[in-house]
């Protein structure tokens, strides 16, 4: 009895110990996660009806100065974007002058004015500088715009170079404007005095923009260059001379114009309406000279 007892007790044992497995431990392998293309993008500025013709980097006056350019359209500018247009055509102008025989001042002074120092409509959609229309002789590609009246037709060129290159032959070319070609090469006034006469644009203030940036940018030392006579800083200061000699009236204040000003930039320096500096200044537009004391106050 106690035999057969035992013997149950022994093969229960056995049994339990075979019974039990070793503990198979495992990890999860980790998920592998897709990459993800992250584009980073910059949210433009939104500004006002007022302001939304002003370059963003006009916007801080402590950095750079804005001017309205009348060409054929309506353009705003800071004097850096001059500073650039001229780095980047004088070698033209100053080719062009020793090829044809017009000032490179000149050339510069229309370049700016006629295209919004590069960035007006015409130099932008046509690469047209100088506002120079079809006219019958053009048998070139063209684009329309308004000017004196609507939708004229005005020349398109492949580069600004050639826009360059087309003025100069659209002086050289046209007996009207023969008699540009008397004066004396570095004779930047006589030579704007002389464009408007010939017919080449209609402002009565045409000349005196033209030789405002001139002087304000000094576009004559490229004359001088070309000449191979040295620069002569006394045409610009004779300039200043002249504004300065104007007396001042004690019941204003007056402010004496640096390089780079322009009204807008004026007008908030003193907190007045670029409106009524034109009016107290009897300023027909927005062109300042260097040197030129403008009634504020």
């Amino acid at each position: 009895m106690y035999s057969k007892i035992l013997l149950l007790l022994i093969a229960i044992s056995l049994v339990s110990c075979h019974a039990s497995k070793p503990t198979i431990v495992t990890s999860k392998s980790q998920t592998s996660q897709k990459q993800r293309s992250v584009v980073q993008t910059t949210k433009k500025p939104t500004y006002s009806k007022s302001e939304s013709n002003i370059p963003a980097s006009t916007k801080n006056q402590n950095q750079t100065t804005t001017e309205v350019i009348e060409s054929t359209s309506r353009t705003v500018v800071s004097n850096d974007v001059i500073d650039h247009y001229i780095a980047a055509y004088k070698d033209v102008a100053m080719g062009n002058m020793k090829t044809y025989g017009i000032p490179a001042s000149i050339i510069l002074a229309q370049g700016i004015l006629e295209s919004g120092a590069g960035k007006g409509d015409l130099a932008l959609t046509a690469n047209n500088h100088f506002g120079i229309k079809c006219h019958n002789d053009w048998l070139g590609e063209s684009v329309r715009h308004d000017d004196d009246a609507s939708q004229e037709c005005f020349r398109k060129y492949n580069d600004a170079s050639e826009s360059f290159r087309d003025h100069a032959l659209f002086l050289t070319g046209k007996k009207r404007y023969a008699s540009l070609f008397q004066y004396e090469k570095d004779d930047y006034k006589a030579w704007a005095k002389g464009l408007r006469a010939a017919g080449y644009a209609t402002d009565p203030r045409y000349p005196d923009k033209l030789m405002s940036y001139i002087e304000r940018y000094q576009l004559h030392q490229y004359d001088a260059q070309v000449l191979g006579k040295k620069y002569d800083v006394s045409q610009s200061q004779a300039v200043l001379a002249a504004y300065k000699s104007t007396p001042n009236n004690p019941n204003f204040s007056y402010y004496e114009v640096q390089k780079g000003d322009t009204l807008y930039s004026i007008s908030k320096k003193f907190n007045i309406l670029i409106d009524d500096i034109k009016k107290n200044n009897n300023l027909s537009d927005n062109t300042l000279s260097i040197g030129q004391k403008l009634i504020v106050k």
